[in-house]
């Protein structure tokens, strides 16, 4: 199973890196969900905590954890307080505590409420906050499962909540029968968030591989009467957006599949928009998501997001010229690859990949804004 958390890494190959000598590590659950377009943890936590709890468990005693730590976004109080209840009867049931089962081992399970950062998600800033520090990306290495790098300097696990909700199922039926769901590189089933303008907005679980026309227009009753899908950004605001062409639709939803059509799958929070959306604002608008969201660490990810965003108000506000086009792609490209967690690639992808695309969304507002000028110009003579 590869990760469920945006990253699509290999779980068994991130549990394996704990070293085996280790005496004291922990798995901490990623339950912060503050992706753009992303609510399919919350709906696990809220319809199904047990299967939740179950792969934690199993997480923790192959790497012999002592604890286990649910990081929860802070918003999310009503489900701590929910989970907290299911917490206390798996310490009735002899399931959590000391010497599990008779087992020897045991391991006590913990939630935690973040402070509603979306920086949290990434996991090293996530230990950070989970520590009581500012949640701030950490240099690395030492990575999570290394000593040093982990909570509280310890070797740590660091998995997400539809990744460990799959772990039960895969225990009771074999790797093969999970293998035979989905692509060979993406396997099982995927749980996809679909927003944006859609018929019926919802998460649908499907198997990995399935064509991005089957989630849109099967499961989520195409674009409203008399419109025509125009792009989708397929893992919220943070990867790159794509126009909805026939090739477009017809792509694998899996994490290769996604590559190739020159986007990524992530967190597959789907959002959808029909020909009535203006590019220009959907850059605008994601580029102020990720200069709020900013920890301001990196001086690319502070400043670029910034600038980006001052530069696109004034076009959105008829006042762009043609050379700040090349100017918003050049910033863009500067922050990429850049900083100290992926923020700052993140920020650039929407304003890259809407002027690649969607050229004539731009020149709009620029030729609006020669008319407005020449306008105003013989209203002052």
């Amino acid at each position: 199973m590869r990760g469920r958390g945006g990253a699509g890494f290999p779980t068994g190959v991130k549990w394996s890196f704990i070293p085996p000598s280790e005496p004291l590590t922990y798995v901490v659950v990623n339950a912060d969900e503050s992706e753009t377009g992303t609510f399919k943890d919350r709906e696990i936590m809220e319809g199904n905590p047990h299967q939740l709890l179950e792969g934690a468990l199993i997480c923790a005693r192959a790497i012999r954890a002592s604890a286990v730590y649910i990081y929860l976004r802070g918003e999310f109080w009503d489900i701590a307080a929910a989970l907290d209840e299911r917490i206390a009867q798996l310490y009735d049931e002899d399931l959590a505590g000391e010497d599990i089962l008779g087992s020897g081992w045991g391991c006590d399970v913990f939630t935690h409420l973040g402070a509603g950062a979306y920086i949290c998600g990434e996991e090293s800033a996530l230990l950070e906050s989970l520590e009581g520090k500012l949640g701030m990306p950490r240099v690395r290495p030492p990575f999570p499962a290394q000593k040093g790098g982990g909570l509280y300097y310890e070797p740590t696990v660091v998995n997400n909540v539809e990744t460990l909700a799959n772990v039960p199922w895969i225990m009771e039926h074999g790797a093969a029968a999970y293998r035979a769901i989905g692509t060979e590189q993406s396997t099982g089933t995927k749980v996809f968030c679909v927003s944006g303008n859609v018929q019926r907005p919802g998460n649908y679980e499907l198997a990995l591989g399935t064509p991005l026309r089957e989630l849109l227009y099967d499961c989520a009753g195409g674009p409203p009467e008399g419109r025509q899908f125009k792009a989708v950004l397929p893992s919220g605001g943070s990867g790159p957006i794509v126009p909805t062409t026939e090739e477009i639709l017809d792509t694998p939803l899996s994490y290769e599949g996604c590559v190739a059509a020159g986007t990524i799958l992530g967190s597959a929070s789907v959002i959808a928009m029909d020909d009535s959306v203006d590019m220009t604002w959907v850059a605008s608008k994601v580029t102020k998501f990720f200069r709020h969201e900013s920890c301001g660490k990196c001086t690319p990810c502070r400043e670029g997001t910034y600038w980006l965003d001052r530069v696109l108000d004034r076009i959105l506000a008829g006042e762009g010229r043609a050379q700040d086009i090349r100017l918003i792609d050049s910033v863009a490209k500067n922050m990429q690859g850049a900083t100290l967690c992926a923020l700052g690639d993140f920020a650039a992808n929407p304003i890259i990949h809407t002027i690649a695309h969607f050229p004539a969304d731009f020149q709009a507002h620029f030729e609006n804004a020669v008319e407005v000028a020449s306008a105003a110009e013989a209203a002052g003579d």
